[in-house]
């Protein structure tokens, strides 16, 4: 018997090692990776600059604590920053954390309690995340959730404009509802925001932990919207494998979060911020954006191609396959089966999340397996 709480539906395999976009189980069996440990592994598994920057940093110095400066986070903090409208950073472990963060400084910032936030966004797991989450599944058997989060449709620019009044704190979004769908926000819902943000002092957080750090093809995904928000948050890829997490936010914000009003002690540790620096290096440069909009734009005509009855949806290498209303998580294991990894978003929409570094050949061969699968009535002996 298992020693581990059984709170994870967990896949019955194993993998054990993996090399850019392959990885392989107990069993020697290769797969495509196109979950990247969600949103993770941006650069691929076992990428050598970052096999290096832990191996370099590890001989000298792993944590310290924020007691004292640290060199490495003034570095990272002003990669992050740079060239965008956002001045400063606070580095935690996660985006559960970053989320917990962006919340704690908004209220303190406005002093005001009222949030809100959207149908089918997912934010995270710990209780002030958990309460911006709209989802009942997240959120359902844990009692009272933290209060004055109000719950929107997503998209829905009259109810936005009828619910943001001068109680309210914040609008907290997803550019791109990972978990909930893979649903991008609209033009005009995006407008909205901006126009509230520009006429009142309500604050916008960018919840950023999966749509960020090159995933849409942009630094951020809010970049390719009007939306300039206040607060950032980010994760997943930043680390692109290592746990770290973090929020930027504008000016008028610096003296809100002064000594003593949020800390952690593992957050910004210098194997962290060493591996962060090593995934920005290489994704914050025109030429490597480009070439994950190049390979997104191969990836959607190929899945368009194969695939005429079903949508596609989603930027950049965060795409979604909707099968028309069917329920995928037989497809996806289905998929596993076959030697692809991908990851369900709801349970209406396939999510595709390859390494940003995927090859088009690595693409070609994920989508003839998603052919073999979901083409044929194999998927019936399951």
């Amino acid at each position: 018997m298992s020693a581990l709480f059984q709170n994870y539906a967990r896949r019955p395999f194993a993998i054990v090692e993996g090399k850019g976009t392959e990885v392989f189980d107990t069993t020697g069996k290769r797969y495509l990776d196109f979950t990247s440990g969600i949103a993770v592994c941006s650069l691929g598994h076992a990428n050598p600059a970052i096999v290096e920057a832990i191996q370099q940093q590890s001989e000298k110095l792993w944590h310290i604590s924020n007691l004292f400066e640290s060199p490495g986070q003034e570095k990272l903090a002003a990669s992050l920053v740079k060239d965008l409208h956002l001045s400063y950073a606070f580095f935690c472990n996660s985006g559960a954390e970053a989320n917990e963060a962006a919340i704690k400084l908004a209220r303190k910032h406005t002093g005001k309690h009222k949030i809100i936030v959207f149908e089918q966004s997912f934010h995270g797991r710990t209780f002030g995340a958990m309460s911006a989450t709209g989802q009942d599944k997240v959120r359902n058997g844990f009692g009272p959730l933290v209060s004055e989060f109000i719950t929107l449709p997503f998209n829905d620019v009259e109810a936005l404009k009828a619910a943001a009044d001068s109680e309210t704190a914040a609008i907290m979004l997803e550019m791109i509802q990972g978990e909930g769908g893979v649903n991008s926000v609209s033009d005009e819902f995006a407008q909205a925001i901006h126009d509230i943000q520009q006429s009142t002092d309500i604050l916008v957080i960018a919840d950023e932990v999966q749509t960020g750090i090159g995933r849409t093809g942009t630094r951020f995904a809010f970049e390719q919207t009007v939306i300039k928000p206040n607060i950032v948050s980010m994760a997943k890829g930043l680390g692109g494998g290592f746990p770290i997490g973090g929020i930027l936010g504008t000016e008028e914000l610096f003296n809100t979060f002064n000594a003593g009003t949020h800390g952690t002690t593992f957050g910004g540790n210098p194997l962290a911020v060493s591996v962060a620096q090593t995934v920005i290096d290489h994704i914050f440069n025109d030429e490597f954006l480009q070439s994950v909009k190049q390979k997104s734009s191969y990836f959607v005509n190929k899945l368009k191609e194969a695939f005429p009855n079903y949508t596609v949806q989603g930027k950049g290498l965060m795409l979604g396959l909707g099968l028309g209303g069917e329920d995928v998580a037989p497809y996806v294991a289905a998929l596993d089966k076959a030697g692809l990894l991908t990851v369900a978003a709801g349970p209406k929409v396939i999510r595709l999340l390859p390494p940003l570094t995927v090859s088009e050949q690595e693409i070609d061969e994920a989508v003839d397996i998603l052919k073999g699968v979901l083409q044929t009535d194999k998927i019936t002996t399951l």
